[in-house]
C-alpha cells in the first residue's frame, strides 16, 4: 500500500476517477426527489382512501379502494426494500430503464410509509374544519383538497423531511439493478484501484455531510413552524 497521498491520487484525480463520485451523487439526487414525489402522491391518495374509509359512508368503489390500498400497504411495509426494486427491475418492469424502475420502486415504497404519515396529520386536523366545508357546500373531497390537506402536509412536514432524509439513504441499493448511483461510484472505484478505503469513505463522507445538512435545515424549519404557531 502507498502512501495516503499516493491513495487518494489513484482513487480521485487518476483518469478523473472522482467524476465516479459526482456523477453518481447526481444520480442518487434525481432518483431520491423523483421518488419522493412520487411518494407524496401515493401517500396522499392513500391516506385519502383510509380516512374516507373510516369516516364516510363506503359505496363499492370506496371499499375497492380501501381494500387495494391496505393491501399495498401491507405488502410494501412487509418486505424489503431492495427485494421490491429486484422485483420491479426483473419481474415487472422489464421495459424500462433502470432510472424509471428506482424512481418507481422507491416511490412506492415511500408512499406506503408516507400514508400514514398523511393519515396521522389529516386526522391531526380539527373535524369542525371539515364540517365547515361541507357546509359551506363544499363535497367531501373538495373539502379535503382545498381544507383538511394543506393543514395535513404544515402538520407533519417534518416527518415527510425526515423520510426525505431515510429516502436518500436507501437509493445506495440502486446498483444492483446497474445504476450508477454514489454508494455504486464508490464501488467502480474499488474495483480499478483495489483499494476500498478512499472511495468508501469518501462515499460515507458525503453522505454524512448531506444528512448533517438536511437535519439542520429541518430543525430551522421546525422552529419557524413553532414560532408561526405562536403567532
Amino acid at each position: 500500500m502507498g502512501s495516503l497521498s499516493s491513495r487518494l491520487y489513484d482513487a480521485f484525480i487518476y483518469k478523473s476517477r472522482w467524476h465516479y463520485i459526482t456523477d453518481g451523487l447526481g444520480m442518487t439526487i434525481i432518483i431520491t426527489i423523483g421518488a419522493l414525489i412520487l411518494g407524496l402522491v401515493l401517500g396522499a391518495l392513500s391516506a385519502i382512501v383510509k380516512v374516507a374509509a373510516k369516516n364516510t359512508k363506503k359505496g363499492v368503489g370506496l371499499c375497492i379502494a380501501d381494500i387495494v390500498v391496505t393491501v399495498y400497504l401491507t405488502v410494501i411495509r412487509g418486505t424489503p426494500t431492495v427485494v421490491q426494486l429486484m422485483i420491479m427491475y426483473f419481474v415487472i418492469w422489464k421495459s424500462g430503464t433502470s432510472l424509471q424502475v428506482a424512481i418507481t420502486a422507491f416511490g412506492i415504497n415511500s408512499g406506503a410509509y408516507l400514508a400514514e404519515v398523511m393519515r396521522s396529520g389529516i386526522q391531526s386536523v380539527d373535524r369542525g374544519q371539515t364540517e365547515a366545508g361541507r357546509s359551506l357546500g363544499l363535497s367531501y373531497w373538495q373539502t379535503m383538497r382545498k381544507i383538511i390537506l394543506p393543514q395535513a402536509f404544515k402538520n407533519v412536514a417534518p416527518a415527510i423531511f425526515n423520510e426525505f432524509i431515510t429516502l436518500l439513504k436507501e437509493t445506495s441499493v440502486s446498483g444492483y439493478v446497474g445504476i450508477q448511483e454514489l454508494t455504486k461510484g464508490g464501488d467502480i472505484i474499488r474495483s480499478l484501484t483495489y483499494d476500498a478505503m478512499p472511495p468508501l469513505l469518501m462515499v460515507a463522507l458525503i453522505y454524512l455531510v448531506i444528512v448533517i445538512g438536511l437535519t439542520r435545515i429541518l430543525a430551522l424549519i421546525e422552529r419557524r413552524m413553532a414560532q408561526s404557531d405562536l403567532r
